[in-house]
């Protein structure tokens, strides 16, 4: 087989990762994290008292500190801080993060994580997997509002799906969060296999 031969197998070895579904991975990062991870993801912090590079809709405000029976500033934030809350004027609802592209990773930081707060991601209005919960995402998620035991940045890797809204919903006050970020980034496997393959034609190269 040639070089060109070798890499065009590669691309349709990439291509075929690339469009299997993986569904989503949750991952939590330690207490103390406020901010993606990610290298290069677009990030919202609210300061500026709206949803920045993204479109909001629904049942939300824009907040700082403490409202209470309402919303409660994420732990170890300064009171002057502003955060999403939802809902915000009935204490049952929903909002969209419209995010105006499509990404397979969103984190955000989620405060007092509550089993009645709900993720969900869509495309095209279609639900992209399941929705989560707090108990989905740290069970058992107590909603303490001043430890680090109930709130923390908390990534969503989709891999080969995609996404372009992001819902927030709760059954009671509030689902607090902030700091949410969203990119694309490659898949691992499909990462992995690149470089094998960048590997093996480095070593036929050398052998010619």
């Amino acid at each position: 087989m040639t070089i060109k031969q070798s890499a065009l197998a590669l691309g349709i070895l990439a291509a075929g990762a690339a469009t299997a579904a993986s569904g989503a991975s949750i991952s939590i990062e330690a207490a103390g994290v406020y901010n993606t991870q990610v290298n290069g993801a677009t990030e919202i912090d609210f300061e500026s008292g709206d949803c920045g590079s993204a479109t909001c809709s629904g049942d939300y405000n824009v907040v700082q500190g403490t409202a209470g029976g309402q919303h409660a500033q994420p732990h170890d934030f300064p009171e002057d801080n502003q955060y999403l809350t939802v809902p915000y004027e009935q204490s049952n609802g929903s909002a969209a993060l419209a995010l105006g592209t499509t990404a397979n990773y969103f984190g955000l930081y989620w405060g007092s994580i509550d089993d009645y707060n709900t993720i969900s991601f869509f495309l095209d209005g279609s639900q992209v997997g399941s929705s989560y919960s707090g108990n989905d995402v740290l069970p058992p998620s107590g909603g303490d509002q001043e430890s680090f035991d109930d709130n923390r940045y908390v990534n969503f890797h989709f891999g080969s799906e995609f996404f372009d809204t992001v819902s927030f919903s709760s059954t009671q006050y509030a689902f607090e969060s902030d700091n949410h970020a969203y990119a694309t980034v490659p898949e691992p496997g499909t990462l992995a296999l690149l470089g094998a393959g960048l590997l093996g034609l480095g070593m036929r190269r050398r052998r010619t």
